[in-house]
């Protein structure tokens, strides 16, 4: 849960006053309410969980119950200054379909995953020869929402690749910001992206 609150801490860093913010699986609205009340953006959110939607909405958050990978589909071009994927790109079928129509319908995303190139992950599978668990990944195989696993080197890659411009990255070993070796050492990432 801390490590959360720091992603919600850095995201909230991150977004400009007076924004408009789309957060796809937004879950209680936490960030986005505090956006609301302490920025005065915009804030909208899209969550799979009915219980969730109606608990942000109690919030004063405007969210509604979908499918965050059909949903995009129904925004405009370029309709919010921010689109925030967090915690969730390991849960979508088709996340590289995803983060294109994200970048479609916001001038900027943030995008924010645990990375499973983290050194205790690497040992995990290495030493027990199971699927990892640990505190990045605490569910067993058969019962985790996790459907695709990306490192760090992997995302970058993929930016790289896209031609995306990444115009930050900050990398988190537990709560602190890591700067060297981000594959092998964070254990999350928080990455900015244009376009």
């Amino acid at each position: 849960m801390a490590q959360l609150a720091v992603h919600n801490d850095i995201i909230s860093k991150i977004i400009e006053p007076g924004s408009r913010v789309l957060d796809l699986g937004c879950g209680d609205a936490d960030l986005l309410a505090w956006l609301a009340e302490n920025k005065n953006v915009d804030a909208r959110g899209v969550e799979l969980d009915p219980q969730k939607v109606q608990r942000a909405i109690s919030r004063g958050v405007s969210a509604y119950q979908g499918d965050l990978e059909q949903c995009l589909y129904d925004y405009p071009n370029a309709a919010f200054d921010y689109v925030i994927l967090s915690q969730t790109l390991l849960e979508v079928r088709q996340p590289l379909k995803v983060l294109r129509e994200m970048l479609r319908v916001g001038k900027r995303i943030i995008v924010a995953f645990p990375n499973f190139g983290h050194w205790s992950v690497r040992m995990a599978h290495l030493f027990t020869g199971r699927a990892p668990k640990n505190k990045l990944f605490p569910h067993d195989w058969y019962d985790s929402p996790n459907i695709h696993f990306l490192t760090v080197h992997d995302f970058e890659m993929l930016a790289a690749k896209e031609g995306w411009t990444v115009e930050r990255n900050i990398y988190l070993a537990g709560t602190e910001p890591l700067h060297a070796m981000p594959n092998f050492f964070a254990e999350t990432a928080v990455f900015l992206i244009r376009q």
